[in-house]
């Protein structure tokens, strides 16, 4: 009996829905939208938004070498290590959403089952306190890893939408 590979994509096209929720969400918003908070010393939405482009870029990217030279400046973006906090407009955000995620979506196209066990070592180009703390990492972790940290990233900008009276990324709930 022969077995059918298929992309991975087929199971994580859940993620590509939400990736269009926390777009349709983002749009709209303005400056003062995306500079809210939930309490003072906190991110702000926007800062949020970036970190989701940002640590797709970082393990997809640096991890994984997946994308393009292109998606390099998101590496900037972390509010980790920003003394002074970037600011971006939704039409930025919404465009380091796309192409962050269709670096995701490429590699989720073209990856079957197979391909999760691959270690990806850590990458040589972080800090030394960096390779330190990382360990060597499958696909399957690291893709997981980046789904549930965009979930839980999406559920505090919801909240943060919510309690100003905006439609967060599940709507209203």
């Amino acid at each position: 009996m022969q077995q059918t590979e298929y992309p991975l994509i087929r199971f994580y096209k859940g993620w590509a829905t939400y990736q269009r929720m926390l777009t349709e969400v983002v749009a709209p918003l303005s400056m003062d939208h995306l500079d809210l908070t939930i309490a003072p010393g906190k991110w702000t939405v926007g800062q949020l938004v970036q970190h989701i482009a940002f640590n797709r870029v970082w393990w997809f990217q640096l991890w994984m070498n997946q994308g393009d030279a292109s998606l390099a400046p998101l590496l900037g973006w972390d509010p980790t290590v920003q003394t002074q906090p970037l600011k971006s407009s939704a039409d930025e955000l919404v465009a380091a959403l796309a192409s962050s995620w269709s670096m995701i979506d490429t590699a989720l196209n073209r990856w079957t089952a197979a391909d999760l066990a691959g270690e990806c070592p850590v990458p040589t180009t972080l800090s030394a306190e960096e390779q330190a703390i990382f360990r060597p990492s499958t696909r399957d972790w690291i893709i997981w890893h980046v789904l549930e940290h965009e979930i839980h990233h999406g559920g505090e900008i919801s909240l943060i939408l919510g309690v100003n009276g905006l439609l967060g990324i599940y709507g209203d709930f």
